[in-house]
Parts: C-alpha cells; sequence; structure tokens
C-alpha cells in the first residue's frame, strides 16, 4: 500500500494538489462502530464514548487525551490533535453525532490543510520577499527566510536575537498577505515605535489607516487597516475584540503572557482564536521554564504541546513541575513542527554591518514635561527684552539646557523599561544619558537589574570598580555619562543605548567607541531613543538622525580643530531656532488662554 494519496483543496490555487499522509484519509464508518464522536462546545474538545478498547488505548497512546471515568476520552479541538484523533478512528470506527458532522468535516478539513502546508514548507523557497509595491525597504537575507517561514506558518513564534529585525519582518508579513484588518498588541513603551515602523515601511507604499487604542473602557472602533494597543488594556477589551473580525494578531515581546490566570492572558487567548493568523514576537523565549513556555505556546496554537498536566508529565521532572528536563530537545521539537524560529546574532553576523544605528521613536510622560518647562515662559520673556548679545545667549542656553534636561526627565521611564528588556534579553548594555537628574531616574527605575554609573560624580577609584564591575561580568548594565566616557574600553558591550542626545556628532560617536574597539567580536547595537517633542526633535535635525532608520552620523572620524568651530558654530544656530520656536508656542499658547 502506498503513504500517500493525492488530496488538492477546492479553490485554493496556492496549494496545488499534494500527497496526503494516510492517517488523514476518511474513515470508513460502513462497518462496526466502537462508539461515538461529538463535540463539547464549552470545553472546545471532541469526546468519544466507547468501548474500553479505544478509549484506554486512547488515553495511553496520546498525553493530551484526558476523560474520567471508563469508556470516556476527550481531545482538544487542535488541527495537529483532530489528526491523531482520525488516525485512531481509521482502525476503531466512530460514529460522529449528526449535529457534529459539519464541524468535524470542517476540522478535518483543516487538519488536512495544516499537514499539507507542513509539507509544502519543506519544499518552499526559503526566501521570500515582501512586494515592492505595499512595502518600502529591502530586508537583509535572514530577514528574507524569516518572512518565508511566517507566510508557512501562519500561527507561530519569531525568536531572533534582539536587533534582528523581528518587528520588520512582522510588517513584512503584513504587507505580503495583506490580511487586514490586524491588531499589534505591545508592551506601553513600544507602541509609539510600532507607529513609526508602520509609517516607515508600510505607509510609505500605501494608505493604510491605523488607529491607537486608548483607555480600558471599551468604545466603538473606527474603520481602520492596523490597530494598536498595549496588554495592559487587553482585560478591559476581553469581550469586544474577538468581535471585531481581525485576520491578524501580532504579540510584541510575547513573554509578557508566560503567566495564565489573569485577565490580560484571557483576553489575550480569546483574540488569538479569533483570528486566522496569530505571530509571537520574542527575543527572549523561554522553554527552560516549562510552565511559562507551555503558556506562551498556548496562545499560538492552543494545547500543541498537550495539556498542562500530560506536558508537565513527559516533558518535565513529573507532573505539576514547572522545570523542563531537556529544554534544547524541546526547542528542537518546537523548530521542527514550524512554531518557533530562532536566529541569534552569531548565526548571521557575517550579514550585520560591525556597527549599526538605530534611530526609535519613544513614549514620554506629557504631564511632567510641561511642568518643568513652566519657568520657561518668564525666561522667554526676559530675553524679549533683551538686547545684549552675549547676555541673549546666556539665557537662549538657559533655556536650551532645561529643555533638554524636561525632555530627558519626561521620557526616563520609558526609556528604563526599554533598556530592562533588553538586559533581560541577554544583552550587555551601556545607557547614555546626559543629566544627573536623569540617571537618578535610571538608578531608581533600573535598581534590579544592579546598574553600575559612571557619571563624573564618582572619584576615579568609583569609576574604575564600575568599569570592572562591567566588564567582569557582575552586571550588564553601565550608565554613562555623555561627555564622561572618554578613555574607558568596554568592548563586552553589545548594545549603546542613548536616552539623552548631545549637539555634537562626534560625542556620539566617540561614546559608541567605548564599545566598538579592538575585542568586540559582536555586531554592535546602538539605539537613539528620541521623544516626539521636547528638545529632541531639533537635535536630530542637527545630527541628521531619522527615526526607522539606520544612519551613518557625522563624526565617526576624529574631528579636526576647524571642524569643531563649526559644530559649535552649527549648535549655536541650532539653540537659537530652537528658543525661536519655544517662544512661538508659548505666545500662541497665552493669547489662546486669554
Amino acid at each position: 500500500m502506498n503513504d500517500f494519496f493525492e488530496y488538492s483543496f477546492p479553490g485554493d490555487e496556492e496549494i496545488p494538489a499534494e500527497p496526503l499522509p494516510l492517517y488523514l484519509r476518511d474513515a470508513d464508518s460502513s462497518g462496526h462502530c466502537y462508539g461515538t464522536l461529538s463535540y463539547n462546545r464549552r470545553s472546545k474538545c471532541w469526546t468519544i464514548k466507547a468501548e474500553p478498547c479505544v478509549t484506554e488505548l486512547a488515553k495511553r497512546l496520546f498525553p493530551g487525551c484526558d476523560g474520567r471515568g471508563r469508556g470516556v476520552a476527550r481531545f482538544t479541538a487542535n488541527r495537529r490533535v483532530i489528526g491523531d484523533l482520525n488516525w485512531l478512528m481509521l482502525r476503531y470506527p466512530l460514529e460522529v453525532r449528526e449535529a457534529d458532522r459539519e464541524r468535524w468535516h470542517s476540522a478535518l478539513e483543516e487538519a488536512r490543510e495544516y499537514a499539507i502546508r507542513r509539507e509544502q514548507a519543506r519544499k518552499m523557497p526559503e526566501y521570500a520577499n515582501p512586494p515592492a509595491e505595499s512595502f518600502a525597504g529591502q530586508l537583509l537575507d535572514f530577514q528574507q527566510q524569516g518572512l518565508a517561514f511566517l507566510l508557512s506558518a501562519r500561527r507561530c513564534l519569531l525568536a531572533d536575537d534582539m536587533g534582528l529585525g523581528k518587528t520588520v519582518q512582522a510588517l513584512a508579513f503584513l504587507a505580503t498577505t495583506a490580511a487586514y484588518p490586524a491588531i499589534i498588541v505591545a508592551p506601553p513603551h513600544l507602541l509609539r515605535n510600532w507607529q513609526s515602523e508602520i509609517a516607515r515601511f508600510l505607509n510609505e507604499k500605501g494608505n493604510l489607516r491605523v488607529h491607537v487604542i486608548r483607555g480600558l473602557k471599551p468604545y466603538p472602533l473606527p474603520e481602520a487597516d492596523i490597530y494598536l494597543i498595549h496588554y495592559l488594556l487587553l482585560r478591559g477589551w476581553k469581550e469586544v475584540l474577538p468581535e471585531c473580525g481581525f485576520r491578524t494578531v501580532i504579540f510584541d515581546e510575547i513573554q509578557e503572557l508566560r503567566r495564565n490566570g489573569t485577565g490580560k492572558y484571557s483576553a489575550a487567548s480569546l483574540l488569538s482564536q479569533a483570528c486566522e493568523n496569530c505571530i509571537g514576537l520574542s527575543g527572549t523565549p523561554i522553554y527552560n521554564n516549562g510552565g511559562e513556555i507551555w503558556n506562551v505556546v498556548n496562545i499560538l496554537d492552543f494545547h500543541f504541546l498537550g495539556d498542562w498536566e500530560s506536558f508537565s508529565r513527559e516533558w518535565c521532572y513529573g507532573y505539576n513541575s514547572a522545570i523542563v528536563a531537556k529544554p534544547e530537545l524541546l526547542g528542537e521539537h518546537l523548530r521542527r513542527e514550524g512554531l518557533m524560529l530562532r536566529r541569534l546574532k552569531g548565526d548571521v553576523l557575517k550579514e550585520l554591518a560591525p556597527k549599526r544605528r538605530l534611530v526609535q521613536e519613544i513614549d514620554w510622560d506629557d504631564s511632567v514635561y510641561r511642568e518643568l518647562m513652566l519657568p520657561v515662559a518668564e525666561q522667554l520673556s526676559l530675553l524679549r527684552r533683551t538686547g545684549d548679545p552675549a547676555q541673549r545667549a546666556i539665557i537662549e542656553d538657559a533655556i536650551c539646557q532645561r529643555q533638554r534636561q524636561a525632555t530627558g526627565i519626561a521620557k526616563a521611564p520609558f526609556v528604563a523599561a526599554f533598556v530592562r528588556a533588553l538586559v533581560e534579553g541577554g544583552e550587555k548594555v551601556l545607557l547614555m544619558a546626559h543629566h544627573h537628574a536623569v540617571m537618578d531616574i535610571y538608578k531608581a527605575e533600573l535598581k534590579g537589574l544592579h546598574p553600575q554609573f559612571i557619571t563624573g560624580r564618582e572619584t576615579e577609584q568609583q569609576k574604575e570598580k564600575a568599569a570592572d564591575s562591567f566588564m567582569q561580568g557582575k552586571t550588564d548594565l553601565l550608565c554613562i555619562s555623555l561627555r564622561s566616557a572618554s578613555g574607558l574600553n568596554l568592548q563586552r558591550a553589545s548594545c549603546v543605548v542613548f536616552g539623552e542626545l548631545d549637539w555634537s556628532p562626534a560625542v556620539h560617536s566617540q561614546a559608541e567607541d567605548r564599545a566598538h574597539r579592538i575585542g568586540q567580536q559582536d555586531s554592535l547595537l546602538c539605539y537613539y531613543l528620541v521623544s516626539p517633542r521636547g528638545s529632541d526633535r531639533d537635535m536630530q535635525d542637527a545630527l541628521g538622525l531619522k527615526v526607522s532608520q539606520f544612519v551613518s552620523l557625522m563624526g565617526d572620524a576624529q574631528p579636526s580643530s576647524e571642524d569643531a568651530l563649526m559644530q559649535q558654530s552649527f549648535a549655536r544656530e541650532r539653540i537659537r531656532r530652537l528658543v525661536e520656536r519655544l517662544d512661538a508656542e508659548n505666545t500662541a499658547s497665552t493669547e489662546k488662554n486669554a
């Protein structure tokens, strides 16, 4: 007997005739039936009520099969499990309850389609590119492989290392499939970045409508192609989102859902089940702790790893144990079954530039910024009454410094959240800032990561101790003042994060070079975290930084004395423009409130 027979899906031109495994052929129920098969809508499982020889065998063979008492066995309604159940019915025919026959045929068709797609994935091209008419940008080779994986899997975990472009690959998937409306769920501090990336890679080629969902209380959603929501709001929208007709859901930093039993987790589970495509993104996949990876995988593909009892018994150190006995084997299983793709930076190092710079827009606290900027009105008034150029320059510098500090403080908690995700993902981070007040916020927000500091307030001995702690691996986070980094060799770092900006490109380049030195074996990723308002906008323009682009800054070469003078003059002109804009905004606000 042949191992396969031909099977094709009517109306699906993308899936040609393919050999279908015999275990998915139709079971013959014309002879003796050993029992019945019915669907339980409440528990979303298929229930066998049959002779003990059938149910006893089912419980022994299939870890995800349960059922208390003789003659009862239950299978989760999962496309993989349906294949197991159909295989059992080939040997022990069951009569499908009349009310459930249509559902069974539909479930079996889905299981067949999945089996065919898995077989096709092995034959499909390893690379895919999004259509040029709907996607702006060029994927690297490994990102093209990532897109091909997403297109074949559809419900899966993209677990690439931090900085390898998971966001871009997910957007390329949307551009290729046009599976809209889509909803993207992300941590609060990353929502603004998603908006920027969508504008950069999708809206330059199209006219996609984007809506950011606000507040816990549901309201009528406007028509849009892409919706954005953060995890903290999910519980409030639990009953609403599954009914919105989303075709695709993308869970960014899906490890946020590693603990079940919460309103957030329950809402995410319902949302996932309502979507045809479900993609999880995480640079920190967790499969040492069995409970956590089981929860994450359940969101992507319910009971892919069986129920908790069978998973903990078979994969972990015993019933209800949360520690996986062989995590490498589990990781291989997830990859082999097409549920997870993970590439480390070392795997694709040849495709990466030695130093990469990424400008990323980050959220901020507008109320904090406004409060800190209140004294500026009086300084602007004084500036209008002053004609002396030297005095005006002093006042302009004071206004600029206040706005830079207000900008740094307003976004500091969000910078800290971003850095925390990097460190927890295994990165070794240098965090650069300018103001002591901003550094103090980092110290409070990141206390649990045991950071070290070099801010200009330390003695030489303390500075040396902080650098040694980082280089010896006692901490993975070193916070450094932008202008206190000279002379340090910190090549252990894999990321440099600029929480604040400087007017001088050379200052940034020299700060980067604390890590990018002889002995650096990695591709160094430099994040420039910028806010949508405040001084960052003017400083971005001065430095030539564009959001969502890898950029090459001025200042990679050591500036000459003439260059330094030109930069000082350039910065002075930028400060003057910044103050003029502030003055205009302040005047407009005063007239509006009058």
